[in-house]
């Protein structure tokens, strides 16, 4: 086996990384990182110390390969797939780079902020913080949606690293902040991103996780 993965189903950055190692037939063992395991988290530290998943192990060249859109550029060095993750003429690579940043940033982070807050105890809880990660999430839409008309995929029409940010991004941005009756365009965008069979796959594999996605407290 040349390459091993460590993440967890659940974890939106590792869903990412699948897409891409799906999209390309890549074969690698699956590590599971288990935080409520002081043993596991010590492997995983030992391996990148900054202990963010997902993290890649490419056995053969003797590499670790952290952080989602490194992996996949890593992985367009390596892989002789169908799909080349960033395209190789400038302008359309800064394009797919742009959108991978646009959607990790503007609404992944957002995103998983109002989830994180969640996960508070009652004392600490920071509702203000909440409310600006909302508002950051429907201006991140309406960029979007503005962004998609034409377009089939996120950077045009080939499917892209920024697709592979885009989808567990707003997968998840649309539990937290619904957007589908609002924005048309970005729906339709997320429904061919559900529908493609990388993604259908990790969606697939994360059910018996789903459990584990912190829900919004009750109000009294």
């Amino acid at each position: 086996m040349t390459f091993r993965f460590h993440g967890h189903p659940l974890s939106s950055f590792c869903w990412k990384a699948l897409i891409a190692l799906y999209e390309t037939d890549t074969p690698f063992e699956y590590v599971l990182v288990d935080f409520g395991d002081p043993e596991s988290v010590a492997r995983f530290v030992a391996l990148w110390p900054m202990a963010k998943m997902p993290v890649l192990e490419d056995v053969e060249r003797g590499l670790v390969v952290p952080e989602s859109s490194v992996l996949i550029e890593h992985l367009d060095q390596v892989q002789n797939g169908a799909t080349r993750f960033v395209p190789q003429d400038p302008d359309a690579a800064r394009e797919v780079r742009l959108w991978d940043r646009f959607y990790d940033q503007y609404v992944m982070a957002p995103m998983q902020a109002v989830v994180a807050d969640r996960i508070r105890p009652e004392g600490v809880r920071d509702p203000f913080g909440v409310e600006q990660s909302r508002a950051a999430l429907l201006r991140a839409y309406g960029v979007a949606e503005a962004a998609l008309q034409g377009r089939v995929w996120a950077a045009g029409e080939d499917f892209t690293l920024a697709d592979c940010a885009a989808a567990p991004a707003l997968h998840y941005a649309d539990k937290v902040q619904p957007f589908t009756a609002t924005h048309p365009a970005l729906a339709a965008y997320l429904e061919r991103l559900r529908a493609r069979p990388s993604f259908a796959r990790v969606l697939v594999e994360a059910e018996p996780y789903a459990h584990m996605f912190p829900q919004e407290p009750a109000t009294a």
